[in-house]
């Protein structure tokens, strides 16, 4: 070997070419490592954004919003300033609300934020109204609180039953792990009311406080200390909550010269209410008043898994608790959209494949157009095992990156196969053409690809809310190209000395047949059993395999050779 071929050689790609064995493990390893990355990476239909906002919120009953602004937003607002990193402070004080909005600076961090928040509110506590009846309220603004499906309640039934089936429905779901909570809406809490008759009132010279402080020491349990019997002591509890309507009517209210004014006495029509608070939502499908679900998933977890689990709940619960005639509909279910996008990257890929090598198959022949293609689920995979291991989820801005990536990873496997099959024609055999083919332009790939992530690694560090969330593409774009640079540099040398042959024939009758039969019959029961994927992999390898001894290769070759020449 001359002093010049010495100089071309690649170290990487000649470590590889020397230990072919160890290449064919590790692309063993990442193939199964990728196809199980891509089925347990959490799915979802945005990325997990954290915006740096903070909002405080204070409810002070029957004040006006000149009122609230005075005696709660501004004392609050002095204090919260006082925080560092604030990047703008935003308050609105309406009727019997204030409502302050705290914006960071990006890059802040939001636990340690909210903390600040918190305890700036704690300090402002000295000067807000001493009859404020809750505190403020502190809490971050989630993108991830957004319901990712709505099961919607209706038929023949009362507001309370319906109520009954959807908190049923609700303790059920809330118990698969993914989930974060269910709220419901379209009903709300019950409520007993005591309307009560003011005429009545002042016959017996009763007040309001003399009403509530009834109702609220008969409806409580006390504790009687303990009590030792055989030497084993016991705790006594006096048990007087309510247990019915009856029990709260009864109770006595005023002792007066023997006679005791009983709840009923001074209530309109002698009842109590049994009821519902005031509507505060209201939830409507085609014109029909309905009882939602509206499921909220915990953030970075599987959003097409908490969907199957629910579902596999509804069915469930139809057979076992819920009545036949009610309705039971499913709305706003993004699994179906997150489901369409991971087909379409399916079938971006597949087809990227069948582009690229029919292409290269003019050019190259169909044996380079394979080498080729097999870069495309390669990089893919391999992309897919780097990706988890850095905790991102598969999201429309991450398969929007997959996708852009699909016609820009192959152009490094392009290079080095078609390289490679230059030194094969000059007379080098497969291993030596493959080593010093590679060296040849190894650098020179490894600066195509750096100029082009060049471009999309400053995207990564783009601040601010938009650049949060659109940090997964240019993220996603540096490792897939990354992986096809690998893929060309590594991968494709070992896999073109080990297969290829110097000079391309058109392959034995006897073995396309073969081929074809063992692929075409693993892809039949395949598809029976529902493993499609594999099944039209099988299938297509199958189609070109028959396709190529028919016209493909005869084809490629007057193409090379007649209408290039």
């Amino acid at each position: 070997m001359s002093e010049n071929n010495k100089r071309r050689e690649f170290k990487l790609t000649t470590w590889a070419l020397d230990n072919a064995n160890t290449v064919y493990l590790a692309l063993v390893i990442f193939l199964v490592a990728g196809f199980l990355a891509y089925k347990t990476m959490p799915k979802e239909m945005f990325p997990d954004v954290v915006l740096p906002k903070i909002m405080v919120k204070t409810v002070y009953p029957g004040n006006p919003p000149s009122d609230m602004e005075n005696l709660v937003t501004k004392p609050l607002e002095k204090e919260i300033y006082t925080i560092k990193d604030i990047k703008t402070l935003t308050s609105t004080s309406s009727q019997d609300n204030s409502d302050i909005v705290v914006d960071f600076n990006s890059g802040v961090d939001l636990k340690s934020a909210l903390q600040d928040v918190k305890d700036a509110v704690d300090r402002a506590k000295d000067d807000l109204p001493d009859d404020l009846p809750f505190d403020p309220m502190v809490m971050d603004i989630d993108l991830s609180e957004f319901p990712i499906i709505n099961v919607n309640l209706s038929g023949d039934f009362s507001s309370e039953e319906l109520k009954t089936y959807a908190e049923e429905l609700q303790d059920k779901i809330e118990d698969i792990p993914e989930i974060s909570k269910v709220n419901i809406k379209g009903v709300e809490d019950k409520l007993i009311r005591l309307n009560l008759d003011k005429e009545k009132m002042d016959a017996f010279n009763l007040g309001f406080n003399d009403i509530e402080n009834a109702v609220k020491f008969e409806n409580m349990s006390v504790s009687g200390g303990d009590l030792i019997i055989n030497g084993t002591r016991r705790s006594v509890r006096a048990v007087g909550e309510f247990k019915n309507i009856k029990e709260i009517e009864n109770i006595i209210v005023k002792s007066e010269k023997g006679k005791a004014v009983y709840l009923k006495d001074v209530l309109e029509n002698g009842k109590v209410e049994n009821g519902f608070k005031d509507i505060q939502s209201i939830a409507r499908l085609n014109g029909n008043s309905v009882v939602s679900l509206q499921v909220v998933k915990k953030s970075g977890e599987n959003l097409l898994k908490a969907t199957e689990q629910i579902m596999q709940i509804l069915a469930q619960e139809k057979q076992t608790y819920l009545p036949e005639h009610l309705d039971v509909k499913i709305t706003n279910d993004q699994s179906d959209m997150v489901k369409k996008m991971l087909n379409n990257l399916v079938n971006s890929i597949i087809l990227g494949m069948i582009f690229v090598m029919s292409v290269l198959f003019f050019f190259l022949g169909t044996r380079n157009a394979i080498y080729v293609g097999l870069a495309i689920p390669t990089s893919m995979l391999i992309s897919f095992v780097v990706l988890n291991a850095m905790g991102i989820t598969i999201n429309m801005m991450v398969l929007f990156g997959l996708i852009l990536a699909l016609g820009m990873l192959v152009d490094n496997a392009i290079v080095a196969v078609e390289n490679i099959f230059r030194f094969v024609s000059n007379g080098y055999s497969l291993y030596e053409a493959s080593k010093l083919a590679v060296g040849e332009i190894a650098w020179a790939i490894i600066a195509s690809t750096a100029t082009t992530l060049a471009a999309f690694i400053p995207l990564i560090y783009w601040p601010g809310m938009i650049g949060n969330f659109m940090k997964f593409l240019p993220l996603t774009l540096v490792v897939v190209m990354t992986a096809s640079l690998f893929v060309a540099l590594v991968i494709i040398p070992v896999v073109t000395a080990s297969f290829s042959n110097k000079e391309e024939k058109k392959p034995p009758k006897k073995r396309m047949i073969i081929i074809v039969s063992i692929l075409g019959g693993l892809a039949i029961p395949l598809y029976i059993f529902g493993v499609n994927f594999i099944a039209n992999l099988f299938a297509i390898i199958a189609l070109i395999t028959f396709l190529n001894y028919i016209i493909f290769f005869d084809l490629s070759v007057w193409f090379q050779r007649e209408l290039l020449t």
